[in-house]
């Protein structure tokens, strides 16, 4: 843990030539050098020199020429007037602190008060090092720690295959959660199933037509899956024909739902979407939950009744109108479920939940967000709601088993689970996306997830050849990379935790996405400059083994730093990091 301007907490203020011997960062990342400036501006404070509240977070960033150093903060511009200096004086200040800090070979002041920040090579390439150590847990932090998150996505009826329209919201949620946990968050992924209702009524209706040779029933299901489910229902029951219509639906509706929903989770599965826990609405019905949460709320103060019917007073948070729990004629509505099910997630402990919803869903933020003050929460942090825009794939067929609709199944089949989930993930959520199949199935660099992983299966094909050749990791010199491409190389890995930290706090997978085709180029553009496997030509021109060095054992470390980097990155991302392509 370091203190007063890169020393230990526990040493003195006072930095003398033994101390400068044995502090230096031990790695650079811009968590570590934010925590540097930190102190330097409370070794000033303490000192008499200014006065200033020292921010938690001190915002450090690369360059855009890389000419003006490795990092660089504006922290100066931003504190100057309240320190009472001008920018540039306190930049000169803090200049003078930081440049005593090990690791650090110079920091210069541009501009109105930029400090660039220019690391010596050992300092900087200790990153492999850290990386290739920390393994998988490299890139995780704690900035969400204490989080306890109920993540609900996807939630489609068991009443149908899954589709195109739930596509995104799978990828995204997953990784979304995936983003939570690796910061620190305890997250809950939940399916709500919407198998109550009259929609069930009709979907064991169109089976049981189906049985029977008879038309669709109105506002039944068409598809082609509804004849698989009928055939699956005779197949457990026989004689499930010979029965009374009377007596044949509930068995059909407890079959063919089961079925369903088997089908649904084994999709999700071959997606790579894991969810923790299957919310029944039914049971919300049946274990009389539903009245219980009406009771709640009437003693909360936010129910009247009004026509024959319990109103749920919505618009005293923020909602254009009051909803119906109970109608008049005693049945509850859906949104006495959604009441029921948003205080059912507040008893199980969960602080924070966050729906995932479709862009056709924006009238429910408002009606959700009523609920949790109702409940007794605070809207702006208990309960938050994003909205994804649609999706479409050029040249997508309609399913000829679900009928109308494009099937996920038919899309894992066409381009492929990473494929699709890496595309989904590398957009924002509230951005229409249009996928290129031709793109996706192609093996080329304008394919981004081609791109990525031929990045770790080119560092792995690296490593096979570094060890036939006999260079293994017996040495690590850090003070060895100093090819530019190294320096880049290891600055675009030491930003990637605080780029997971951003992520997942913004719920922005598309953020890791994007920095993984950052490291991915910057990875080739090394591997093109820099050889792990040492060769020589002889006097005829023929090339031959060459001599292995300090050096090549020291690259194949940053080799093994950046696959461990893509390889975490795309786990982020429910993507496979190949070991060969």
């Amino acid at each position: 843990m370091w203190g007063r301007c890169g020393k230990p907490a526990h040493r003195p203020a006072q930095v003398t030539d033994g101390d400068r011997q044995n502090i230096r960062l031990s790695r650079v990342t811009p968590e570590d050098l934010s925590t540097a400036l930190a102190a330097c501006l409370q070794d000033a404070v303490d000192s008499g020199e200014i006065s200033v509240e020292v921010p938690t977070t001190i915002k450090v960033e690369r360059p855009k020429n890389r000419e003006h150093g490795d990092w660089a903060t504006n922290v100066a511009m931003q504190l100057g007037k309240k320190a009472g200096l001008a920018p540039r004086d306190l930049a000169a200040l803090l200049a003078e602190k930081l440049a005593q800090v090990p690791g650090v070979d110079r920091v210069d002041i541009a501009g109105p008060g930029f400090l660039n920040i220019t690391l010596d090579a050992a300092a900087a390439g200790e990153l492999a090092r850290t990386v290739v150590e920390g393994g998988a847990a490299y890139g995780r932090n704690t900035a969400l720690a204490g989080s306890v998150v109920n993540m609900e996505f996807v939630s489609a009826n068991p009443t149908g295959p899954l589709h195109i329209g739930h596509t995104r919201w799978a990828a995204l949620g997953d990784a979304i959660s995936r983003l939570l946990r690796a910061s620190g968050a305890e997250v809950t992924a939940e399916y709500y199933i919407n198998d109550a209702g009259n929609q069930m009524n009709v979907f064991a209706q169109s089976v049981y037509n189906r049985l029977h040779g008879l038309p669709v029933p109105e506002g039944g299901y068409p598809g082609e899956y509804i004849q698989d489910l009928a055939t699956q229902v005779r197949t457990e029951h026989p004689d499930i024909t010979t029965l009374t219509e009377e007596a044949a639906l509930p068995v059909i509706r407890e079959a063919a739902y089961r079925h369903q929903m088997q089908d649904i989770r084994d999709t999700l599965e071959t997606f790579g979407v894991h969810f923790d826990v299957w919310f029944s609405e039914k049971e919300l019905h049946e274990s009389g939950a539903i009245g219980h949460a009406v009771q709640r709320l009437r003693e909360q103060g936010h129910i009247d009744d009004r026509e024959g019917a319990v109103w749920l007073r919505t618009t005293d948070f923020g909602d254009d109108k009051d909803r119906v729990l109970i109608r008049a004629n005693g049945e509850p509505t859906y949104f006495a479920a959604d009441a029921a099910y948003y205080l059912s997630k507040k008893d199980r402990g969960f602080i924070e939940k966050i729906y995932l919803l479709g862009a056709d869903h924006h009238g429910y933020v408002g009606r959700l967000k009523a609920i949790a003050a109702c409940a007794g929460d605070d809207p702006a942090r208990n309960i938050e709601v994003l909205i994804g825009q649609l999706i479409s794939v050029n040249g997508a067929k309609l399913s000829k088993r679900a009928g109308n609709i494009i099937e996920l199944k038919d899309l894992i089949d066409w381009l492929g689970a990473d494929a699709l989930r890496y595309s989904l993930a590398r957009y924002p959520a509230d951005s229409p996306i249009t996928i290129d199949p031709e793109i996706l199935t192609s093996k080329t660099n304008d394919n981004p997830v081609f791109y990525v992983q031929y990045a770790h299966a080119r560092s792995r094909g690296a490593a096979r050849t570094a060890e036939a050749a006999g260079v293994d990791r017996s040495v690590f010199d850090a003070a060895l990379l100093t090819h530019a491409t190294e320096s880049d190389l290891l600055a675009r890995l030491g930003e990637f935790p605080s780029i997971v930290a951003q992520a997942a706090e913004f719920r922005e997978p598309h953020r890791v996405a994007r920095h993984l085709e950052v490291i991915a180029g910057a990875y080739h553009s090394w591997y093109a400059a820099c050889r792990i496997v040492p060769v020589a030509e002889d006097r005829t021109g023929d090339v031959q083994p060459g001599e292995i060095t300090d050096l090549n054992r020291t690259r194949l470390w940053l080799n093994e730093a950046t696959a461990q980097v893509l390889a975490n990155g795309l786990d982020l991302l429910g993507v496979s990091a190949p070991e060969r392509m």
